[in-house]
């Protein structure tokens, strides 16, 4: 990808993330704040896979709003915020005044962090960078910015997943395979400006093997019983998820 193709497709996610913050993020955004418990995708799985966070430095690439990473200060690490949406940024700037919990915000896309390298034991993404950055840049930079032995976690949604989803933008997710797999890894929606990226469990593991990642594990998460269906990001339904694996969480350790 050229440098003006990767600068018009972040320029195309800032856009979408401007209206999404808009439409939903903002709103949502103080209940997220203000809610200690780490939780991890649309179902709110409870975390069992970062450990004891506190007195780590953590990034989180593709932050958002950063409440996942202000849930992270609540236990006691030192997270970074990265994210090149100024909107989510103001949004979570204005948490910080109201809750208290401050920690250094970065406007920047995850391809190309201005942070010093070796400063983080830890980098995060929960639908950010990993679904929205460009993973032959992204997870690179992430092991950039780890110590040796920092690991990488990072939540996305699955295979699986995508290749039962229909072409159009916010339409249900269905029960039989809707697209190929031996297919580009940008994926645009019609009616939606921004950009994702969907890889194979196998290029997955190619592009993180190249990057200097072990991996750990793969989490292939599914929607707890009690799972209701989330009020705007409701493409996976809880009952598809009780059945199939909506989101990848995979844990990788720099080595």
């Amino acid at each position: 990808m050229s440098s003006a193709d990767a600068s018009n497709r972040v320029a195309a996610n800032v856009v979408q993330w401007t209206l999404t913050n808009r439409e939903y993020t903002d709103s949502s955004a103080s209940a997220a704040w203000n809610d200690a418990a780490l939780e991890w995708g649309v179902f709110g799985i409870p975390d069992r896979w970062l450990g004891d966070v506190a007195g780590l430095d953590i990034v989180e690439l593709g932050c958002g709003t950063a409440y996942f990473s202000a849930k992270l200060a609540r236990a006691g690490a030192r997270p970074v915020g990265v994210d090149p949406t100024p909107a989510q940024l103001e949004t979570a700037r204005r948490l910080q005044q109201e809750t208290g919990l401050e920690f250094p915000l970065v406007e920047a896309p995850a391809e190309s962090v201005p942070l010093p390298d070796a400063s983080f034991d830890l980098a995060c993404s929960e639908y950010g960078a990993s679904l929205w950055a460009d993973p032959r840049e992204w997870v690179p930079e992430a092991a950039r910015l780890l110590r040796p032995g920092g690991r990488l976690l990072f939540l996305t949604i699955s295979t699986l997943a995508h290749l039962c989803m229909p072409d159009e933008d916010e339409a249900p997710i269905t029960n039989e395979l809707q697209r190929a797999q031996f297919a580009p890894w940008e994926v645009e929606w019609e009616g939606y400006s921004g950009v994702e990226f969907h890889l194979s469990h196998a290029d997955w593991i190619r592009v993180l093997r190249e990057s200097g990642f072990r991996i750990d594990a793969l989490h292939e998460l599914r929607a707890p019983d009690e799972a209701t269906r989330h009020e705007y990001y409701n493409v996976i339904t809880p009952e598809w998820g009780r059945r199939w694996p909506g989101e990848d969480l995979w844990e990788c350790t720099k080595t």
